[in-house]
């Protein structure tokens, strides 16, 4: 005997998938809209570089090479990708509140400082787990409050946090200038202005088989945990409607200030880890080579990953190979190691110019959307 449905049964079983194809096509949008800022960035960069006489195709070629195409080119991707996941997730964690945090690179800067100041009088008094467990909280402690600072300015004085964050960037490079060139001096190194070294034996290993130092594994960890945190517990649920709408979060009774403040301070503790890794496994010591650029190369990885922490991971790659082909474009395309930083710069700004299309492409609004 034949089966057949019930029209209505039949109705609804094709509304289900209506609405889930609707909501697959909305949801796309947040994948789609980055890859087309690349791709329009590129064809851009592409066009400066024919103004210049240079080949856009020898370009991105030797971008390949340099940052993915050997195993030496992943290394040198993966080590300085590492910092870059630091410091996209403290730009990532305040987004969440509609925050606008762009000083990150001042407080991998103090982490950094904080790291090898404290590290000074204990080097050969205690073990190197200890020295390095002591060197990373005090990196976390200064990083944190650092940032926290901007959270209690915009909540308690109304204070732009993209201001004041920028701001005390300058402070923190001014801190470690000051002390790295006077009373912390390492009087044995007369050429680069420097802290006492932490020793080969208290700096932080690679791991196995490769030349990558620990802070990629941590930095992975972190973005879980954050991951967790933000959607899976109601922390970062209260973050999400502050972030919505705040005159609703107080309606509500959410401590907004305090979710503003903490908030920061996750944010300023994961770019002042990054710069305790830079200390403990790249330089063993504080000095000007802490300004990298990692924390503003940071906030356009956390841009493209829509703020995402388990997006950040695979943009810090991207973004962390780019910048180790630097040198082998400067060799072979007798061009300046800061191309990829015009590349860079002009990704971001098609990327911003992209958020003012985000719900206005007819084929992303799902049906009946006004």
């Amino acid at each position: 005997m034949l089966d057949t449905a019930h029209p209505s049964t039949l109705a609804t079983s094709s509304g289900t998938v209506s609405e889930a194809l609707d909501r697959l096509r909305r949801s796309s949008e947040y994948v789609v809209m980055p890859f087309l800022a690349l791709l329009v960035s590129a064809a851009l960069f592409s066009a400066f570089l024919l103004a210049l006489g240079k080949s856009p195709a020898e370009f991105f070629s030797l971008v390949w090479r340099g940052g993915f195409g050997t195993g030496f080119s992943w290394q040198n991707t993966l080590v300085r990708s590492a910092p870059l996941v630091f410091t996209a997730l403290c730009v990532a964690i305040p987004a969440r509140l509609g925050l606008v945090v762009i000083g990150g690179e001042g407080a991998l800067v103090l982490g950094g400082f904080a790291a090898a100041t404290i590290a000074i009088p204990l080097v050969g008094a205690v073990p190197a787990p200890a020295l390095l467990t002591v060197m990373a909280l005090a990196s976390v402690l200064a990083g944190g409050l650092w940032i926290a600072i901007v959270g209690a300015l915009r909540h308690y004085r109304g204070v732009n946090e993209t201001i004041s964050s920028l701001l005390l960037f300058y402070i923190a490079v001014s801190i470690l200038n000051f002390f790295v060139e006077g009373a912390l001096r390492d009087p044995s190194d007369p050429n680069k202005p420097s802290t006492m070294p932490i020793g080969k034996d208290n700096m932080i290993g690679a791991m196995p088989g490769t030349d990558v130092h620990w802070g990629l594994a941590a930095g992975i960890a972190l973005c879980l945990a954050l991951y967790v945190l933000m959607n899976r517990t109601t922390f970062g649920f209260a973050a999400r409607i502050a972030g919505g709408n705040l005159r609703a979060a107080k309606a509500q009774g959410l401590p907004v200030g305090r979710l503003m403040v903490v908030s920061c301070a996750i944010a300023g503790a994961c770019a002042g880890l990054a710069g305790f890794f830079e200390v403990a496994a790249i330089h063993g010591k504080a000095n000007a080579s802490l300004i990298a650029g990692y924390g503003f190369t940071g906030i356009l990885v956390s841009f493209l990953a829509r703020h995402n922490p388990l997006v950040i991971v695979p943009v810090a790659i991207f973004l962390g190979g780019l910048a180790a082909s630097g040198g082998l474009v400067q060799r072979r395309m007798d061009l300046p190691d800061a191309t990829v930083l015009v590349l860079q710069g002009l990704i971001f700004v098609v990327l911003l110019v992209s958020e003012t299309f985000y719900g206005r492409l007819p084929f992303f609004r799902g049906k009946g959307a006004a």
